[in-house]
């Protein structure tokens, strides 16, 4: 992989390490990064008074210092972040959004369209709100993978890829290929399959292990029973017994205007912290 250009989500509480690990990783592999640092916008706070319609509508007199402190606490943590890229020498940009957690995805869909992945900062999981509506900016609103766990240098030598002939497992799949190519071997796996020619067809994963054996990769095919379990959890087991280095599955839910509704299975799958994950949708 060469000259990638990697969207590395943080919060202005991501610790200094993580985003000097990011930075160094991406200065090493020749990558460019652009970090997008999130804030927290001030809640609104509005008191009524009277009956409507004729009460009314107060604002607190420090508002302002409120919104004004919070700016310059961005631009210091803006300012900081720069320097770290500096330091390692990494070609990259930091860009700055203080908003609530529901627009988060509006900040984060506009930059990984001009990405080619997305990465969140392990701590963004200490806002689950945020991280979620983040998550729904990449998956939903923009053509790239979303990355947890693990660290930006990704270098995956054993790749599991949870595979049903869906879109989304095929776009996450198209997502990965650079990791796939690289990796001395991959698994495709599937899981609870349904042998007809309208789903899965008579021999599931063989069609994209083809294909993926076309672009030089290793690959093995498997079908599993999930035996009662929840996929994700399947996925889980049957990934560790492999000896993955990354997980790479398609992401399923929907984007509503209100709230974003992922799957079970994702869910699960995001939620655990101990394999590197890869989702598109």
């Amino acid at each position: 992989m060469t000259r990638r250009t990697i969207l590395f989500v943080l919060n202005t509480e991501t610790p200094d390490a993580q985003i000097a690990q990011a930075a160094e990783a991406a200065a090493q592999d020749g990558s460019h990064l652009i970090c997008l640092a999130l804030g927290q916008a001030p809640v609104l706070p509005m008191y009524a008074y009277g009956v409507p319609p004729y009460g009314g509508m107060n604002i607190p007199d420090n508002w302002s210092e409120k919104v004004t402190e919070a700016q310059d606490a961005q631009k210091d943590r803006v300012n900081a972040v720069e320097a770290l890229l500096a330091k390692s020498n990494a070609s990259g940009s930091v860009h700055s959004a203080i908003c609530l957690a529901t627009d988060v995805k509006h900040h984060v869909s506009r930059l990984a369209r001009v990405s080619d992945e997305a990465f969140f900062a392990p701590n963004l999981r200490d806002t689950p709100n945020a991280m979620r509506e983040a998550a729904a900016g990449v998956l939903f609103h923009s053509p790239v993978g979303l990355r947890l766990n693990g660290s930006v240098a990704q270098k995956a030598d054993r790749v599991f890829v949870a595979w049903n002939s869906s879109e989304a497992a095929a776009t996450a799949v198209h997502a990965a290929l650079p990791y796939l190519t690289e990796a001395s071997e991959v698994l495709i796996a599937c899981f609870d399959p349904v042998m007809t020619p309208e789903l899965d067809g008579q021999d599931p994963g063989v069609d994209v292990a083809q294909w993926l054996s076309r672009h030089g990769c290793t690959v093995t095919v498997s079908q599993f029973p999930s035996g009662g379990r929840e996929i994700g959890v399947a996925i889980q087991a049957h990934a560790k017994e492999f000896g993955a280095d990354l997980i790479v599955m398609g992401a399923y839910g929907h984007a509503r205007m209100i709230q974003t509704v992922l799957g079970g299975t994702t869910r699960t799958m995001m939620e655990q912290t101990d394999l590197p994950l890869l989702l598109a949708h």
